[in-house]
């Protein structure tokens, strides 16, 4: 009899329960009591609903408040030396704190980096380990959870981030030779007390998740895995190793060999992993097949499945486990609300709850092959793919016979950077140290309000144009009154910079209630790419060209990339990513054309999922860099050498795929560098990077509000780095989560440290010999 499980669920509630909790709780309105209530019923329901499932272990542990790392971090006390001994900054206060950051007074605490969870658009909070750090457990919270689990009388399986993986994940302060393996002993001695406190509550089965066994690891870490579980295996728990988002490959004998009760691998991202892993797996190991997508929204081939699952059966019995391929954290809770679409979309999609009844169909399916039930269902199911491959706009002629017709000459702009930076400065006349946004303004609640109100019909058009124009023009106004070089039109008419542009093309829709966890209380709601992609009418000139009338100033018109488009979507899963990224090129070349026609000198193409994406294999990344490069300059390249290119990349580790980015040939690229202590910059400077750079002076994913001599000094220690005639002065992000108060105030401080800054290079200009 195949077993089911899950790796994790959604957490933040079907309707963002906790993302409302949170947000009032930072706000004052909501005490650690009742935003504990809330958490609690959010776990409550998740367990339910498994135990509803009949799933032969109900998964415990996968849920936080804001980050599942950060929950590791303070459960096995890695918390940053900046934090360690502050003052009244205990339990829920100091979570938030890492997260957020802090300050007492005139005394600020900078919040913990914020990286991507692997390849998914996922963002956890990075441990900080140096040689002070020294691990200690409190599993109180943990414990709360098992305990409250336990009243469903169902038996349960423990989560957590496997040691590898925690510290691969975090950073290091390589003073005097430390280096993160170094605490890998103390770490273990805490997994084992841990796993200790657990057996002693009834608990039996411990998932550690090990996707860092996923990725190119180092030999010294393979090692380290090899005698880490070593360790573990003086655990009285069973053990189940969790693998996922890639293969094994070179780590596949490693995995199975060491001595865990269960592995679990990702036959989806790694169908061919699967005959090694039977191959390798001893008489006595449990094997837990990830056979259902837990990061894309369409349903299963249950059919081809079951083809593949029928041989492993008969060969394991009752040692093959079912699962998702990977935690369902990355996708909405369900699709049963999502009737306004077209019926073969709607019946081609499954989100959370729909895989885990795909998981219940494929279990009877495998336990009662002549069970009339389920052949219908097993039909039921067929139908509905074969109803999602006819939808119309599925396959457009026009847009395919366009796209063939691309040429390399498309790809390339007119002039080199340099002749295009000498032509773009007489034109918008910019001074040293150019200041500017990333795009997004604060969305208040009248702005959110108004556009509700339009899609709920109680607002006609010429309302909400009026109330959008006159958003349009206050946020023009402010950057003329703050002094800003570049402006920006503020994005009001936008809820998210990749929903907004699948509401307005050809084969895409949009969900009401697919949201996903971002990071914290941060949820997006990714639009759906069912077909071919093109552009019906302008996306964006309506709102430039009220924008436009509203300045004199250079004005930067703002479009996100195909590659941040594909990467924060649903993408259709029946042809090539780089056949979607070319579409979406061209609808956004043509919009390009027509801003220039508009009057607009500058376009940014965001890109800040440009390394997300990027394949955790380096022996894989060359062919995925190609076809993102050439979807961006595909996009790009028909503007004029007097339009200025700009691009945005954010929470990315660039170094290594730089001569990409250099590749991508755009005239400006903006960067995140406020969390990341500057090493983009440093990486920029090593590469020989020529073109212009603006590193964010200011982290505006946290509260707190930097002063001007703050900004200043960091942005001294920018142009340690790159010349001051390659720099622009920038926020690290776009602005749409922090209020009018805190933009006005940091916006005011970085306006006056570019001016301070300037005068400080006229003076050493004069100065110099």
């Amino acid at each position: 009899m195949a077993k089911l499980h899950l790796l994790g669920l959604p957490r933040i509630g079907p309707d963002r329960e906790l993302k409302w909790a949170l947000e009032k709780h930072w706000r004052g309105d909501l005490d650690q009591t009742g935003l504990q209530a809330v958490a609690a019923q959010l776990r409550q329901s998740a367990w339910q609903q498994q135990a509803e499932r009949d799933l032969d272990l109900i998964t415990v542990g996968d849920f936080s408040l804001y980050d599942q790392v950060l929950d590791h971090s303070l459960m096995f006390n890695l918390i940053p030396k900046r934090f360690r001994g502050t003052p009244g900054l205990t339990g829920l206060d100091r979570y938030f704190a890492l997260a957020r950051g802090w300050q007492g007074g005139e005394h600020k605490l900078g919040p913990s980096p914020m990286l991507k969870w692997f390849d998914t658009n996922y963002h956890y909070l990075a441990p900080e380990l140096d040689q002070g750090t020294q691990p200690e457990l409190d599993a109180t919270a943990l414990l709360a959870q098992v305990s409250q689990a336990q009243a469903l009388g169902k038996p349960l399986k423990v989560t957590l981030i496997g040691p590898i993986t925690l510290l691969w994940l975090s950073q290091a302060d390589t003073e005097e030779g430390f280096q993160r393996l170094d605490l890998l002993e103390p770490l273990l001695q805490c997994y084992l007390s841990l796993s200790q406190q657990l057996n002693n509550v009834g608990i039996t089965w411990l998932q550690l998740d090990e996707p860092a066994l996923c990725v190119d690891l180092p030999a010294d870490w393979r090692a380290a895995c090899e005698r880490a579980y070593n360790r573990l295996a003086a655990s009285q728990l069973d053990i189940l190793l969790a693998t996922y988002f890639e293969g094994l490959r070179e780590n596949l004998s490693l995995a199975f060999q060491l001595p865990v009760a269960a592995v679990h691998i990702d036959v989806v991202r790694a169908p061919d992993q699967l005959v090694g892993a039977l191959d390798r797996l001893g008489p006595n190991k449990q094997l837990s097949l990830g056979v259902i997508d837990g990061r894309n929204i369409w349903r299963t081939d249950l059919e081809s499945a079951l083809e593949r699952l029928r041989p492993v059966q008969e060969r394991l019995g009752d040692r093959l486990w079912l699962s998702t391929s990977c935690s369902l954290l990355h996708a909405p809770y369900s699709a049963a609300r999502e009737a306004h679409l077209p019926e073969a979309l709607h019946r081609g999609l499954a989100f959370a709850e729909e895989k885990q009844a795909e998981l219940e169909l494929l279990k009877a399916a495998l336990n009662e092959p002549d069970s009339t039930r389920v052949t219908q269902q097993l039909d039921d199911a067929s139908s509905a793919l074969a109803a999602l491959a006819s939808l119309p706009g599925r396959s457009n002629d026009r847009v395919r016979q366009r796209q063939d017709q691309v040429t390399e000459a498309d790809r390339r702009r007119g002039q080199n950077a340099a002749a295009r930076k000498k032509i773009q400065q007489q034109t918008l006349n910019l001074p040293l140290l150019p200041t500017t946004t990333i795009g997004s303004f604060p969305q208040d609640q009248a702005i959110r309000e108004t556009r509700k109100a339009f899609r709920q019909g109680s607002l006609d058009e010429a309302g909400y144009q009026a109330r959008m124009a006159a958003a349009i023009e206050k946020t023009v106004r402010l950057q003329e009154d703050l002094g800003l070089d570049v402006l920006v039109h503020g994005e009001p008419e936008r809820n998210d910079m990749v929903e907004y542009f699948g509401d307005r093309l050809e084969g895409f829709a949009t969900t009401r209630f697919g949201w996903v966890q971002s990071y914290g209380s941060r949820c997006v709601k990714p639009p759906v790419i069912f077909g071919d992609c093109q552009r019906r009418t302008g996306l964006t000139l309506d709102w430039m060209a009220i924008a436009r009338k509203a300045t004199a100033k250079p004005l930067k018109g703002m479009l996100t990339g195909p590659v941040t488009i594909i990467a924060w979507s649903f993408v259709r899963d029946d042809l090539p990513l780089a056949r979607v990224a070319d579409q979406l090129a061209l609808c956004l070349r043509d919009e390009v054309r027509d801003l220039e026609a508009l009057g607009i000198d500058i376009v940014q193409v965001d890109e800040p999922a440009l390394r997300e994406l990027l394949p955790l294999r380096k022996t894989d990344r060359p062919a995925y860099l190609a076809w993102a490069v050439d979807a961006f300059r595909l996009a790009t390249s028909g503007a004029s050498s007097g339009t200025q290119i700009h691009t945005h990349m954010c929470y990315s580790q660039f170094g290594d795929i730089m001569a990409n980015i250099r590749a991508l040939d755009a005239d400006v690229i903006t960067i995140e560098a406020a969390r990341g202590e500057l090493v983009l910059v440093r990486d920029l400077h090593e590469a020989g990077y020529s073109a212009d750079v603006g590193p964010g002076v200011y982290d505006i994913h946290s509260p707190l509000v930097p002063s001007a001599e703050e900004m200043q000094k960091r942005l001294g220690q920018i142009l340690l780095h790159l010349p001051a005639g390659q720099v622009w002065v920038n926020p690290d992000c776009g602005l749409k989560t922090r209020n009018w108060d805190q933009v006005e105030t940091a916006l005011t401080a970085m306006v006056e440290a570019a001016r301070q800054q300037r005068k400080l290079l006229a003076r050493e200009l004069v100065a110099a010999p």
